[in-house]
């Protein structure tokens, strides 16, 4: 097949890469002409200096995908793309976008004529050698469409049709949360092996794991990469950002009346994490002094 493909950060440039390496024709656009250029150089793929150039470089139905961060960037490339688009494009947002945001989107675009697909992409750096787990949604006929390039894209059994406009990012949305408490829970338990009296090896500790255990995953895997690296991590400052979809996933759970304790709490362990020195701790340490005269650390 022949793709459009606008965005070409860490995920998007490799996405481009391996569809090229699956025989499919990539025409690449990116802020940066230089970064489509070498896309170019280094693994055929054609670059465009304009999205109007893109679009032109297509034969319909063509298929424009968006690899762009959610929000804003993405709402106005579409706002920009559609009016170049024809009757039975098909246009891809593979941000992390809100799955309402994208429910609008899909509307929107099918009142111009323009089929349209939301598209959770997980992966990451890695996607590129072992394949990328594809979450989509829109119409089916127009998931039949883009399938071949998804099954270059995505591993074995790596992708899905998961319902109509905005259930690929409600799946991803989902997919995320539980990260988010995977995450944690590894986070809570290396940390009490590392305070511990014993001098564990976490790196071992990872590997270990890993043999058959039931707690063994590509994030442990990770992890094991990770002390391996840095065995006590003393060159990774404890801050750690969300990128929205956790908060959206609590936010979902509130609506629908879902306890989600694990996932909510280690979405507020991360903003505790932003805090050198939290002041609701200063409150709770002054309270505990009040009430029973324990001791107090004085700030430096």
């Amino acid at each position: 097949m022949e793709l459009g493909l606008i965005g070409l950060g860490r995920m998007g440039a490799n996405m481009a890469i391996r569809l090229r390496q699956g025989g499919h024709r990539v025409v690449v656009y990116n802020r940066t002409f230089e970064k489509a250029q070498e896309l170019a150089d280094e693994h055929g793929a054609e670059p465009a200096r304009s999205l109007e150039e893109l679009v032109g470089a297509l034969t319909a139905p063509r298929v424009v995908w968006l690899m762009l961060p959610a929000g804003a960037a993405t709402d106005e490339h579409i706002e920009l793309v559609a009016p170049m688009l024809e009757k039975g494009d098909i246009l891809v947002d593979g941000a992390n976008n809100n799955y309402k945001v994208s429910i609008a989107h899909g509307e929107q675009l099918a009142a111009r004529g323009i089929r349209f697909m939301d598209a959770g992409v997980s992966g990451g750096i890695w996607g590129l050698k072992i394949g990328y787990c594809l979450m989509v949604g829109g119409e089916p006929d127009t998931f039949a469409h883009i399938e071949p390039l998804l099954k270059t894209l995505a591993p074995p059994d790596g992708y899905l049709h998961c319902g109509p406009f905005g259930a690929g990012h409600f799946v991803k949305m989902i997919h995320n949360g539980i990260e988010y408490g995977m995450m944690q829970a590894y986070a809570e338990g290396f940390e009490i092996l590392q305070q511990s009296r014993y001098d564990f090896d976490l790196q071992k500790i990872s590997h270990l794991w890993n043999q058959g255990s039931v707690v063994r995953s590509w994030l442990l895997e990770l992890a094991e990469r990770a002390f391996a690296d840095d065995a006590d991590l003393s060159g990774i400052r404890g801050y750690v950002e969300d990128s929205g979809e956790g908060r959206w996933t609590v936010q979902e759970a509130i609506d629908l009346d879902v306890p989600a304790p694990v996932i909510t709490l280690s979405l507020q362990t991360r903003f505790r994490s932003r805090q050198s020195d939290s002041f609701g701790a200063k409150v709770l340490a002054a309270l505990r002094n009040q009430f029973g005269g324990h001791a107090v650390k004085k700030a430096e």
